[in-house]
């Protein structure tokens, strides 16, 4: 009988050493459609995909051809112009902050309804780094500890401006968590959906991001016609960072409302906004720049931002389908 056990047991072992080896080696859009079924793929997915597929060296050798296309100060231009991700939870001084951090836009719930003007930058990030399996990026360092390797595996100096976005980036995603905050950085498309799936504890989820009808880089005021709400509850939120690859970097942000906002720009420029509404700030640094901005404290009231459009706001979903069907 004893004999009988440790066969089954190993029988068993096996099987799941060839699941895992089969798992392993499934690409990225087939891992999204076996881990959520349910879930149409976001079009900043599926672009970032696309351009991996489209790169000359994709899975193998030393650099990417998008990341040399860019000019000498393109990935610190990336680096600024992304939305910053310790808004809520890490301390700063006004004093210190540039202009382009005090136009990004928080707001509270009862400024989202029709006709409302708010003045806004471009909500399109232009970040192009391919999203790649993660099988490949598996065998890439990622540590501050191997600066050095990761800059001469993307023929990088060491001294230019892109080595400090590269490092900038690697020091982001070792930073500690704060106080009521859970992050990671995902480094693959599979990462992500392992990470996402596990804080909503389910694979049914709804996935929504921002849509810009085109770019435009000066602030103009921008009018609201419509607001829908999308989903209330717990929810992650992946932002998409300065990085040769695509990393996203992904937190737990909690009780949070989503709502689709449609707005219009003085230019005439179309925008589908996704706002996140923060509904319990409480745990908050009190000395984040969010409430210095809007002068309140934690656990005043629910706090709103919009998202960029290649970042995503995940949500568990009893109906992700449907409910992306619907706009």
């Amino acid at each position: 009988m004893a004999m009988l056990y440790q066969y089954y047991f190993f029988t068993l072992l096996s099987l799941v050493f060839v699941v895992i080896s089969h798992a392993a080696n499934l690409s990225p859009e087939v891992y999204w459609k076996i881990k959520l079924p349910n879930t149409p793929m976001p079009k900043p997915i599926k672009d970032a995909l696309h351009i991996s597929g489209k790169t000359s060296q994709p899975y193998g050798g030393l650099t990417w051809d998008w990341f040399h296309v860019f000019s000498k100060n393109e990935l610190h231009k990336l680096h600024q112009l992304s939305q910053p991700y310790g808004v809520y939870f890490y301390g700063v001084s006004l004093k210190n902050l540039n202009e382009d951090h005090l136009v990004t836009r928080f707001f509270f719930e009862t400024d989202l309804h029709q006709g409302k003007k708010v003045n806004l930058k471009s909500l399109k990030n232009n970040n192009p780094a391919p999203i790649l399996p993660r099988k490949v990026v598996d065998s890439i360092s990622f540590s501050s500890n191997r600066i050095e390797e990761i800059l001469d595996h993307f023929s990088v100096d060491n001294n230019s401006e892109d080595a400090k976005v590269i490092k900038r980036t690697v020091e982001l995603c070792e930073q500690p968590a704060a106080d009521g905050e859970i992050k990671y950085c995902a480094t693959s498309l599979e990462s992500i959906i392992d990470f996402a799936s596990s804080r909503l504890e389910t694979n049914n989820i709804l996935a929504i991001h921002t849509e810009v009808e085109k770019e435009t880089p000066v602030l103009q005021t921008y009018t609201i016609k419509e607001v829908k709400e999308k989903a209330n509850g717990k929810c992650v939120i992946c932002h998409k960072v300065p990085y040769p690859y695509a990393v996203h970097f992904c937190h737990d942000v909690g009780s949070t409302r989503a709502f689709r906002v449609t707005m219009v720009g003085a230019d005439g420029t179309k925008v589908n906004a996704v706002s996140v509404c923060h509904e319990d700030t409480a745990s908050m640094n009190p000395k984040a720049l969010v409430f210095q901005l809007l002068n309140i404290k934690p656990g005043d009231k629910p706090i709103c931002h919009f998202i960029m459009d290649d970042q995503i706001a995940l949500f568990p979903s009893q109906n992700a389908v449907l409910q992306m069907a619907e706009g």
